[in-house]
């Protein structure tokens, strides 16, 4: 619980005082058509920047089940370039090493940027991709802070009407799911009073090889650093906090939070559990809790309590992250109007499987996706709640734009 004391510039933030909002767009740097190069072609053509774990899994997905490409790859490490290249048998000529490589990818010739990169560079990485007029596919969260999250808004913006710009949330790409959400804003549950909502996992506690740099320990244990992750409640939690925005049609207006780190303490800064209550509009309070030590349980929960009725909703994970079978993907509605909506969703893979089809669909027949707004949202709603608890006490939606805090991670390789 200590960590709460520490004052933000101790751990590599900046403050200012510019509002969310307050500058236009930039005109596109380049003429619109560029983007569509792959419509006359077989296969789109993709380069995806981050060649360790997920963007290795994301890519096969692009070939096996899209039939993309991909053509080019960049990433801070070589090992983990070399493996990737091998994998997709990119050549080593479009292999791009270090951590300003993704201009080179961007600036080359290829459809989308996949990024699967620390949030921690997600703005700057996507500005490129849409200044060079290609598609971008983005892990979530789009960002650790309020001007990262302003930069993927204004890039949103400037994809409009050119590119695709998909952030890759599994749960709304599946249809139980959309389902749920939709039966929620017609009323089947009767009015919402109260949600709850959590994140309890597993999470290991790794220790940097004997070699490594603090920098480059900092980078392949990215998920471990607060300035790089934005912590577990913005880096994994918006799983949940998306959703509940989602089914409430809302983001929160206030937030008191608390939490700490005692468990997972060999490496990194990052904390092990949050607390938060959330106010949304119309006195619709949620109950929000983090845990990422817990042994024998992982699951991630929705459930929204209303006049008529209670909707329960978990995301899909699966057997290996040792979920209970009675709860992996269960969806349904209790009360006036019964639901039996799923007893099991693969909600991890078969989302981002979705997502990824989605994408290259759009890029061939020019039908463009645009998710950036409410990604934003949801991202900013995690940032908030991190505020608070950061704090120990409260925060409103609107002081958080205001105080605009900027992480910086001062890196050096």
């Amino acid at each position: 619980m200590c960590d709460a004391l520490i004052m933000p510039e101790e751990r590599g933030w900046k403050t200012g005082r510019r509002a969310f909002l307050g500058s236009s767009a930039a005109a596109l740097l380049v003429k619109p058509g560029i983007a569509f190069g792959s419509q006359a072609n077989s296969a789109v053509e993709v380069g995806i920047v981050g060649a360790g774990g997920r963007g290795n899994w994301i890519g096969d997905f692009f070939v096996s089940q899209a039939g993309a490409r991909v053509v080019a790859l960049a990433d801070a490490f070589h090992d983990r370039l070399e493996t990737a290249r091998k994998k997709f048998g990119v050549p080593a000529s479009r292999a791009y090493r270090g951590l300003e490589a993704y201009r080179e990818l961007a600036a080359s010739k290829l459809d989308a940027v996949v990024i699967e990169t620390p949030p921690y560079f997600h703005p700057e990485q996507v500005a490129a991709a849409v200044a060079a007029g290609r598609h971008v596919f983005l892990a979530k969260p789009v960002a650790v802070d309020v001007p990262g999250c302003r930069s993927i808004l204004e890039s949103g913006e400037r994809a409009k009407g050119r590119v695709s710009f998909l952030v890759d949330f599994q749960t709304r790409a599946q249809p139980v799911f959309q389902e749920a959400a939709a039966r929620v804003h017609r009323g089947d549950i009767g009015r919402p009073v109260l949600g709850h909502v959590f994140y309890h996992g597993s999470g290991g506690d790794p220790a940097p090889r004997p070699g490594w740099s603090r920098d480059e320990a900092r980078l392949r244990y990215w998920a471990r650093d607060r300035v790089l992750s934005g912590d577990i409640i913005v880096e994994q939690n918006i799983h949940a906090i998306d959703v509940a925005n989602w089914y409430l049609q809302g983001h929160p207006l206030k937030a008191r939070g608390s939490g700490g780190r005692r468990v997972r303490m060999t490496y990194g800064d990052c904390w092990d559990y949050f607390v938060v209550d959330f106010w949304y509009p119309g006195e619709l309070m949620v109950d929000f809790s983090s845990a990422q030590f817990v042994k024998g349980f992982y699951d991630i929960c929705v459930r929204v309590y209303g006049s008529a009725g209670t909707l329960d909703s978990h995301y899909g994970l699966g057997a290996r992250f040792g979920v209970d079978p009675r709860y992996d993907g269960y969806v349904s509605i209790t009360g006036e109007q019964v639901w039996k909506g799923a007893e099991r969703d693969d909600t991890f893979t078969a989302g981002a499987i979705a997502n990824v089809k989605r994408f290259v669909e759009s890029i061939r027949t020019g039908r463009l996706l645009n998710n950036v707004a409410e990604s934003v949202d949801s991202n900013l709603a995690c940032i908030l709640a991190r505020t608070a608890a950061y704090r120990g006490g409260t925060a409103t939606w609107d002081e958080m734009l205001d105080l605009n805090i900027k992480l910086e991670a001062n890196l050096r390789l």
